[in-house]
């Protein structure tokens, strides 16, 4: 892809970052963040560096599953601000430099939504068949039970409607029928809708759940997966540069299917769950990282991965065998009260990393430098920890640390009238952890996140190029090389607190050596082709990769 075609496809080298408007900034000091808050803090997002701010739902809802639950897909919860404020907010954050995008949560409502209460009192209710409903608890039917700490069936029985309904979530969250013709098109509305009012895109919501029909009796005149693909070109008509950006946590080659086919027509971009396992990090050693980088399934042109460290659910363990998942367990949560679902963690890194700041910048080092678009949780440039005396998942979605002041600069409020309690560790509390401070510390995490940010967005090799394996003898090492046009990029990662000496086979290189992008002077190439440096333990190194002596900076 040259250069000048970049932009068209944006989402491929964005920085994007989620963040819950609720736990963010609180702007009148009732206890919840909202968007007046929120775009206080815009500012400082764009000196982060980040490019695509990504919201979780901010729809009015009873907030029975943090918003999830919806009752009104066309308005803003009046607790976190109105229309009007929203509006103000997508402004100022494209005036500077960031698009906005928000997750589209359609699988299911809740059960306070207007379409269900309409449905359940009378079966010949218009929003009946929007819903999927039964008489009996179907054999055959879904089995698989998202939350099994919650819910025992996927079936729950409604007294006033006099039938069972499907729920793949919580049972306050019944599932639309998507057979129902009257609903995508529903979906369709809601989607154009907010493009109009400035959005850039959706991240789908639980989007293999979305698309599944087991246990609606009523055939489906459009395979689901055209049904996505016409979604997809909705969008493309309604803003030709906006994007879909899909939780798929299915195993590599099922979750290629939802990129469409060559021409990439369904989703632009998964999330990668597949290299977001914590394995590699336990054994320190790259055996894993490498499997999974092997097994990825080549993309359509306009499409990519989207890397992340931590998102705001529970580290799913899914893809580990039961042995492994303990390995994991015993390294990074003992406890039970760190455990989620018997196949998760309910930590953040630092905390996991027990505050090793080499070990954590490795780590998002590594994130940043892997095929795809980098994906921030809200507090990870700072090093946040999780709350776990919050329950659940909500556990990593602790109020953002601003200062060391009350509440962490979050609210003004009172601490008991906060939406959620702020981290009160002495390690990991405000006091040890906050923007402020950070922003004053030239060697702190965030500033140096903002230059890691920095040095991504100078390489679109990671992205727009083919990467290759660079062999290394060490298993603890990772060398990814990235090749666009005459541009070339090589990160070395080393996931062990060993150091290492290193030789190795870069390719194609001027005779110069490799240029250093987070430090001074540059590498020589041996006679013989080799290059050989020293990694320090849990180390990273990015070079750039002249082609010609005349690519060499003086």
């Amino acid at each position: 892809m040259d250069i000048s075609r970049t932009s068209d496809v944006w989402w491929k080298n964005a920085v994007f970052y989620c963040l819950d408007v609720e736990t963010f900034q609180d702007g009148n000091g009732d206890g919840i963040g909202d968007f007046v808050g929120l775009a206080r803090q815009v500012d400082y997002l764009a000196g982060l560096g980040v490019t695509c701010l990504w919201l979780m739902p901010f729809y009015p809802s009873p907030n029975r599953d943090d918003g999830y639950d919806i009752i009104d897909y066309y308005s803003v919860d009046p607790l976190l601000g109105n229309m009007g404020e929203f509006v103000e907010f997508v402004r100022t954050a494209r005036d500077r430099g960031m698009r906005v995008i928000a997750d589209l949560v359609v699988n299911h409502t809740s059960k306070e939504h207007p379409w269900f209460k309409s449905a359940r009192s009378d079966r010949n209710s218009p929003y009946r068949d929007w819903y999927i409903w039964s008489d009996e608890i179907p054999e055959g039917g879904p089995s698989d039970l998202v939350f099994p700490d919650k819910e025992n069936s996927n079936w729950e029985w409604d007294e006033e409607a006099g039938q069972y309904y499907l729920h793949r979530f919580y049972k306050h969250q019944p599932d639309l029928n998507i057979a129902n013709p009257k609903v995508r098109e529903e979906i369709r509305r809601i989607v154009g809708f907010w493009l109009e009012i400035g959005l850039s895109g959706f991240r789908v919501d639980a989007v293999p759940f979305l698309l599944e029909t087991s246990g609606i009796e009523r055939p489906m005149e459009i395979a689901p997966h055209d049904w996505l693909r016409d979604l997809r070109s909705f969008l493309g008509r309604r803003r030709g540069d906006a994007v879909l950006l899909g939780e798929v946590n299915l195993e590599y080659e099922a979750v290629r299917r939802f990129f469409g086919d060559e021409s990439g027509d369904e989703l632009h971009m998964c999330l990668n769950f597949n290299l977001n396992q914590a394995l590699a990090l336990v054994r320190e050693d790259a055996g894993a990282l490498v499997h999974n980088l092997r097994a990825m399934p080549s993309l359509p042109a306009d499409a990519a991965w989207a890397n992340f460290i931590r998102n705001h659910d529970e580290w799913s363990l899914d893809k580990l065998t039961e042995a492994e998942r303990q390995e994991v367990f015993r390294a990074f949560g003992p406890k039970e009260d760190m455990q989620l679902f018997g196949r998760g963690l309910r930590r953040r890194l630092p905390t996991m990393l027990n505050g090793n700041q080499a070990r954590i910048r490795m780590a998002y080092s590594l994130a940043f430098a892997l095929p795809g678009a980098p994906v921030l949780f809200y507090g990870e440039e700072i090093g946040m920890a999780e709350n776990l005396e919050i329950p659940g998942r909500m556990s990593v979605r602790a109020p953002m640390q601003w200062t060391t002041g009350p509440n962490g600069g979050f609210s003004t409020a009172p601490p008991d009238e906060l939406c959620r309690p702020v981290v009160e560790s002495k390690r990991w509390g405000p006091p040890k952890v906050n923007v402020a401070d950070q922003q004053r510390d030239g060697d702190s995490l965030l500033n140096w996140m903002e230059h890691l940010i920095r040095r991504r967005r100078e390489t679109p090799e990671i992205v727009f190029g083919a990467w290759s394996l660079v062999p290394v003898p060490q298993a603890a090492i990772l060398a990814l090389r990235h090749d666009w046009g005459e541009r070339s990029v090589l990160t070395i990662h080393n996931l062990s607190g060993k150091s290492h000496r290193i030789s190795f086979n870069p390719g194609q290189v001027a005779s110069h050596g490799l240029v250093d992008l987070f430090g001074d002077g540059s590498f020589a190439v041996e006679k013989d082709g080799t290059v050989t440096i020293e990694v320090g333990g849990y180390d990273y190194r990015w070079f750039r990769i002249p082609r010609t002596d005349a690519d060499t900076p003086a």
